[in-house]
């Protein structure tokens, strides 16, 4: 059996009509969207294949429906190969609670209600506070570079020559001139909600702790790589603490990457919207094969490798 890892995608990467193509032509997708209406009391799923994309990519929308196409995909890609099991799964931010329902540590509807939570905690805190992002390409000494500066943190480590940086508006304009000066090639402002993985969550990050220590989360076999430590783990206390970091650090998500690399890995596996995470693994330089299924068409590719 080959080790698989599946990697699931981010805030960010939602549009109008994902999965749509999914929902049309298997059962278990469709079923898996109304499963999620039904627990959510709303019809998330038309706000998904219709819109409008204002609606979509709010923070309490996104997240949720990111979640829900990925879950669609992944449950249609079980029914069509059942004896693929994978070795690890990991997810970029809100990914990693894709992650930890594909790696069988919690319901999908425990999932879908937590996340839901999360996102509703995260909006309020972009509300209080005003942030922005920034993606910064080129190699950097961030540390040094970001020395003095305040309300600035870097949220994303991606890839090699693509980091991201996160805070006040006022922080990441500084933040900004100084790493132009060290030698980045380009600082892109990111046209987001506000400044995730930075202090500026920390409301959120506070908030969101009795409901990960009331989470049912059950032990797996299956290894979760995580954007916190950048590291598999597997207890459950740990996995707790680290979905709460997450809030307002650092996603290490090239360090995560490295540590599956390390693991022997024979096949990555990019389940829904985008292709995002797959272009990250072509520039860390993975060994093994990367895939993606976001569309009908990429799940035959997948089934006959």
């Amino acid at each position: 059996m080959k080790r698989v890892a599946l990697l699931f995608p981010g805030q960010g990467a939602q549009y109008v009509g994902m999965g749509k193509d999914f929902w049309e032509a298997f059962s278990i997708a469709r079923e898996t969207f109304q499963e999620a209406d039904d627990i959510l009391g709303e019809f998330l799923s038309k706000t998904i294949f219709e819109g409008p994309e204002t609606e979509l990519t709010k923070t309490r929308c996104a997240q949720t429906a990111i979640f829900v196409v990925s879950a669609a995909l992944y449950r249609t890609l079980q029914q069509q190969m059942p004896e693929m099991q994978p070795t690890v799964c990991a997810g970029l931010s809100l990914g990693e609670y894709t992650a930890l329902w594909a790696s069988k540590r919690l319901s999908f509807r425990e999932t879908l209600l937590l996340i839901q939570k999360r996102a509703e905690l995260m909006n309020e805190a972009c509300e209080q506070v005003r942030g922005t992002m920034a993606a910064v390409l080129g190699t950097v000494d961030f540390e040094t570079a970001l020395k003095g500066i305040s309300g600035v943190w870097v949220a994303n480590y991606n890839c090699p020559g693509q980091t991201v940086i996160s805070g006040t508006e006022e922080g990441v304009q500084a933040a900004t001139v100084a790493l132009k000066e060290a030698g980045a090639k380009r600082v892109i402002p990111l046209q987001v909600h506000g400044a995730f993985h930075s202090g500026l969550m920390q409301s959120a990050q506070d908030a969101l702790l009795p409901f990960l220590a009331a989470a049912p989360l059950i032990d797996s076999s299956i290894g979760l790589a995580m954007n916190a430590p950048g590291t598999i783990v597997t207890d459950l206390p740990t996995i707790r603490s680290n979905l709460q970091r997450q809030v307002t650090h650092s996603v290490r998500w090239e360090q995560g990457i490295r540590a599956m690399e390390a693991q022997g890995i024979d096949q990555y596996i990019e389940i829904g919207c985008g292709k995002t995470l797959t272009g990250f693994n072509k520039k860390i330089g993975v060994l093994a094969p990367s895939l993606s299924i976001e569309k009908t068409g990429d799940l035959e590719t997948v089934c006959n490798c």
